[in-house]
């Protein structure tokens, strides 16, 4: 037997038999991070963006004004617009090669990279993933809806795991146009599919923005949060929003929209608006077609090289630079500028699939001729503003040279010293090798005596950091070096800062921040970051930064101590040491133990999340329980209302049914107006009417009653009864010797909570100052037991607002910001 024939049978047979053809959907589905980036919360927020991005495409070509946005009680997300809606009539296309009738819907729903944004004349310019958004959204869902009002009537399609469930249906009659899409992640895909609101309203606040007279409104059914957002004057207001925490150094906000043709004829639109701060740093902000670019991109060269050579010749021109050869640099000109730039682009080219920089090169000097036109103009118009402008980036410079020299001094310092120099309060460690090596930057000298006192010396350092350091985001460089605090750190680090950091001189791969978790604590770890994000950018893009998460509660079970992470675990271990031999009667005898009690109380757990949400849409369940159709034992899902009258049902083919029957067969014409013309689609519905409210929640107390049912239960269960006293209880929670008599099974898991906390001493941290050496090395200190939280700069502009709002001299963005996010605080320790 040859070495070849070996070699074959040892790797396997590669033939025809070996090679797969992965149908659209299931590509999608094994391949997901190709289309969305990943299936952590990134990509689960990106399916909204990208069915929000069609809507945000018909407002730009001028068919839609309003876009809204629900984050439904079970987790699913609909989005709605009142656009054209998508086609709906049968596709000969695809009829043709599917052998069946499609509708165009479907093919939109259902296969890749078909619609409207391949039809050069359908939409100029688009956002989305090249076309294949939504579909990929309907892939990646354990079920989708596609509702669209078009051509006078409402049609629906429903999909489960990508695949249509039946044609789409025509239903009752509407004067409207636009498309509602809802969509439920798949929970076997996803890692997460719990949406954050601040996310998704922060990105539908930036589209309002960038398309101005647009309306965006976001709601979140399990809080009741929402906002509007709609701004007529678009990216200008957008400047004053993201200023707002600063003082201006002019009144007015610059600003330039135009559109110009390139060499292939394709047309280039933009938009940018800027003003002047006394801040120390650039914040530009730059979109293409409604994507945010975060690594910048021609757009952004353009606008630069642009800026700074307008402002030098006009600073040389007016003598407010005295020479030429020592103008500012591109950096200085920058220094306390806001900018947003959006443009819009036919055929953008990005770099890679998550569309993070711009790569077309006609955008470059389309935005530089146009800006510095436009720029120059506005300089020579307003010479006031002008030499504001030109003086601050004198100023910059000026400081950049002080920083630089300041530089220079603790590099000489550090080789008058022998090239150490390292801070007399640094506690280090004994290995030289980097990657294993850590820093603990502690607030105050007594945590750093505790931590000294409980780390592993051989590669764990301390530095403690005596009271609060200076603030990077109002103090200039120069400032920021002479700070002891920072010099130590600095030195301590080893790896310099802004454009000298050299990461090869890193002496530690882990910089870890731990502070407590009180107000001080809290503030110490935002100006760190704030440090790090300004003057030590390279190392938290390259990970080096972490956050210690010390434990949230320490349990005491005799001479036993353990920690736990957070309220979510405790509430857990609660459970399952509550339901340790406990048994669950029921009135007429019926016992529930071991993993039927288990099942039970999760099962209850999940019921009593959603019958919240459904209480606080101001549905007494008493009265949904009355409605429960006893041939499925479901409660209705759907509230459907005929005018004065409301109707409730629990399958969708139950509503459809009823609105054939109450719809005529054609649609009422549109009213004319008074040229003779069909008017706007704003009729004032008719007073039969019909209109449906889906009640997303109440599938999973639906799920619930089906597991209860399995267990001789029902929904009365879950109410309480009028009793006279004299019966006997309803239902007994018994552990051992200890009876807990229950009104309702909504009381159950509580009780077991209850019941798992006896015998336990629970301690909920406020800070690390609380933990000795000891604790300290068991749970923040021990790489086996701890738990650090990378910082990342994956949204710099998120966190670029944060810091000017906190960190700004303004105190009323401030007060705001803390009174919209007071809420949130679950447990304050004060």
């Amino acid at each position: 037997m040859s070495d070849d024939q070996n070699v074959n049978d040892a790797a396997g047979e590669y033939g025809a038999d070996n090679l797969q053809h992965l149908s659209d959907r299931d590509h999608v589905r094994k391949r997901p991070g190709m289309y969305i980036g990943d299936t952590f919360s990134r990509g689960l927020h990106h399916l909204v963006y990208e069915v929000v991005d069609n809507s945000i495409d018909e407002a730009m070509a001028g068919h839609a004004t309003k876009v809204g946005v629900v984050i439904n009680p079970d987790g699913s997300v609909t989005v709605e617009d009142d656009g054209r809606g998508i086609p709906v009539e049968l596709h000969e296309g695809l009829t043709e090669e599917f052998d069946r009738e499609v509708s165009t819907l479907e093919g939109v729903m259902t296969v890749l990279k078909f619609g409207g944004k391949f039809d050069k004349g359908a939409y100029q310019t688009s956002g989305g993933l090249h076309g294949v958004g939504v579909t990929v959204v309907n892939f990646l869902s354990q079920w989708c809806k596609a509702e669209v009002h078009r051509e006078g009537f409402v049609h629906r399609q429903e999909y489960e795991y990508g695949i249509a469930t039946g044609a789409v249906k025509r239903g009752e009659k509407s004067s409207a146009t636009g498309t509602k899409v809802t969509f439920k992640p798949d929970g076997e895909i996803f890692e997460t599919t719990k949406y954050q609101y601040d996310i998704l309203a922060k990105r539908l606040q930036d589209l309002a923005f960038l398309n101005k007279g647009v309306k965006i409104e976001v709601r979140d059914e399990r809080s009741g949060q929402t906002d509007v957002f709609c701004y007529e004057d678009g990216i200008i207001d957008f400047v004053h929003h993201l200023n707002r925490a600063s003082d201006v150094l002019h009144a007015d906000v610059f600003y330039l929209d135009g559109e110009e043709e390139v060499e292939d004829g394709t047309v280039v639109g933009y938009e940018i608006a800027l003003q002047y701060t006394n801040d120390y740093s650039e914040h530009l902000h730059s979109y293409v077609n409604n994507i945010h670019t975060h690594e910048g991109g021609t757009h952004e060269t353009g606008f630069r090289k642009s800026l700074t050579r307008v402002l030098n010749t006009y600073g040389v021109k007016e003598k407010i630079i005295k020479d030429a050869k020592e103008a500012p640099s591109g950096d200085d000109v920058r220094e306390g500028i806001t900018v947003v730039i959006s443009t819009r682009v036919a055929h953008p080219q990005f770099e890679g699939q998550t569309k993070t920089k711009l790569g077309n090169r006609e955008v470059e000097s389309a935005i530089a001729t146009a800006f510095h036109a436009a720029f120059n103009k506005y300089l020579e118009e307003n010479p006031k503003n002008a030499r504001i402008i030109v003086n601050k980036g004198i100023t910059a410079m000026e400081a950049r040279e002080a920083a630089r020299k300041a530089r220079q001094l603790m590099r000489k310092r550090k080789d008058v010293l022998g090239g150490g120099s390292l801070p007399g309060k640094l506690r280090d460690c004994i290995s030289k090798d980097m990657e294993k090596c850590e820093l603990y930057l502690v607030e105050g000298d007594s945590a750093g005596g505790s931590a000294e006192g409980g780390r592993l010396k051989d590669y764990q350092a301390i530095l403690p950091l005596r009271g609060k350091i200076i603030n990077a985001y109002k103090s200039r460089v120069d400032k920021v070096l002479a700070n002891e605090e920072v010099q130590s750190m600095i030195n301590a680090i080893g790896s310099g800062i802004g454009d000298d950091q050299q990461l090869d001189k890193l002496r530690y791969n882990k910089v870890i921040i731990m502070t407590d978790a009180d107000v001080d604590g809290s503030h110490i770890r935002t100006l760190l970051l704030c440090f790090f994000y300004r003057q030590m950018h390279s190392l938290v893009e390259r990970g080096h930064v972490y956050v210690a998460q010390p434990p949230l509660f320490r349990v005491r079970r005799g001479k036993q101590v353990y920690y736990v992470q957070s309220e979510e675990e405790m509430k857990a271990q609660l459970l399952e040491k509550g339901l340790a031999d406990a048994v669950f009667i029921t009135e007429d005898g019926q016992e529930f133990s071991g993993d039927q009690m288990n099942d039970l109380c999760r099962t209850l757990a999940d019921v009593e999340d959603a019958l919240i949400a459904l209480e606080r849409r101001g549905i007494n369940l008493r009265v949904h329980a009355e409605r429960l159709d006893p041939v499925s034992n479901k409660l209705p899902v759907y509230h459907v209302f005929e005018g004065t009258a409301d109707h409730w049902f629990v399958e969708r083919a139950e509503v459809d049914d009823f609105i054939d029957a109450h719809t005529p067969d054609e649609p009422e014409p549109a009213p004319e107006s008074a040229d003779g013309e069909e008017g706007e689609q704003e009729a004032i519905a008719p007073e039969n009417s019909i209109h449906v409210v889906e009640l997303h929640e109440v599938r999973t107390i639906n799920a619930g009653l089906k597991s209860l049912t399995e267990y001789g239960l029902d929904v009365q269960a879950l109410l309480p009864q009028e009793r006279t006293g004299v019966e006997n209880p309803r239902y007994i929670l018994r552990r051992g010797e200890s009876d807990i008599n229950l009104e309702d099974l909504r009381g159950l898991t509580a009780a077991v909570r209850a019941a798992g906390e006896k015998g336990l001493q629970l301690t909920r941290f406020k800070g690390l100052g609380e933990m000795n050496a000891e604790e300290l090395r068991e749970t923040t200190l021990d790489p086996e037991n701890r738990t650090l939280v990378k910082v990342t700069m994956q949204d710099l502009a998120a966190a670029d607002e944060m810091f000017r709002i906190l960190m700004g001299d303004k105190v009323e963005p401030r007060r705001e910001f803390i009174e919209k996010h007071a809420l949130e605080v679950q447990n304050l320790d004060v």
